[in-house]
């Protein structure tokens, strides 16, 4: 059964820097897309989607950033494709959210998804 495992959230300081991991698992090939969303706090109820951060397309390596983390953040896939990695920098409180990390198996919609993990920026 395919499963997404997040790991590397926490509570940091404005300008500090986290490395949030995504364990794949199940798996008959490599995902044709790997993303990192994130919900922010009460955006669910105000009926606001999940926030794509960072996408990867293993195939072509090609990489794609929301442009409110551009040149902050860093999406990777490591350990012989086995772990999706979101490196984040100079982090700021807007960055607050539960942040997910998800597989579109095909082209399309992001079908699999994890549990996500708590990221808290505070100032």
């Amino acid at each position: 059964q395919e499963q997404l495992v997040e790991s590397g959230g926490g509570s940091v300081q404005t300008g500090g820097s986290l490395k949030l991991t995504c364990l794949l698992s199940g798996f008959k090939k490599t995902p044709f897309t790997l993303g990192w969303f994130r919900q922010a706090p009460g955006s669910e109820a105000r009926g606001k989607e999940r926030e794509r951060v960072a996408a990867f397309w293993p195939g072509d390596g090609e990489k794609s950033y929301h442009g409110s983390v551009s040149g902050r953040a860093t999406i990777s896939l490591v350990n012989a494709g086995t772990t999706l990695v979101l490196q984040m920098n100079d982090l700021r409180t807007e960055d607050t959210a539960m942040y997910y990390c998800a597989a579109a198996v095909l082209p399309g919609r992001f079908t699999v998804w994890g549990r996500g993990t708590q990221v808290t920026v505070s100032s």
